[in-house]
């Protein structure tokens, strides 16, 4: 029951991150309206303008993932010296959890970067 209650929340918790990076994404992607269009308007692919959006994505996701598993590691530790014959943290499970979370944050940001590379150039240009 505690597992079943466990994986509920870390599911909703993974849900609520996919939420907060799609908005966050969306919003930047509104603010560089301009810069896209003016970017599209330039000659530059709709590939590259959804590759800026994902690199975007990935510095953001590879600094949360660090902090994240540097604080896993640690907290694993801490809990490793207090509690008897508990292993504190499981590599296998690590890896497995930050290349979920990195494949859910590229897929919160797949729908800004596809907007944001069909953006009609001289729309944008105008849009404030």
């Amino acid at each position: 029951m505690i597992s079943v209650l466990s994986a509920a929340f870390a599911g909703l918790a993974t849900l609520l991150a996919a939420i907060g990076l799609y908005g966050v994404l969306a919003y930047t992607v509104s603010q560089r309206t301009r810069e896209i269009g003016l970017r599209m308007a330039l000659g530059a692919a709709p590939s590259r303008v959804r590759g800026m959006v994902l690199r975007q994505v990935g510095v953001m996701t590879i600094v949360g993932g660090v902090i994240g598993l540097t604080a896993a590691i640690w907290l694993g530790r801490l809990a490793q010296s207090l509690l008897f014959e508990m292993k504190g943290y499981d590599p296998v499970v690590l890896v497995s959890a930050a290349a979920a979370l990195t494949v859910v944050a590229l897929g919160a940001g797949f729908v800004p970067a596809h907007r944001a590379s069909q953006v009609d150039p001289m729309q944008a240009l105008r849009y404030e």
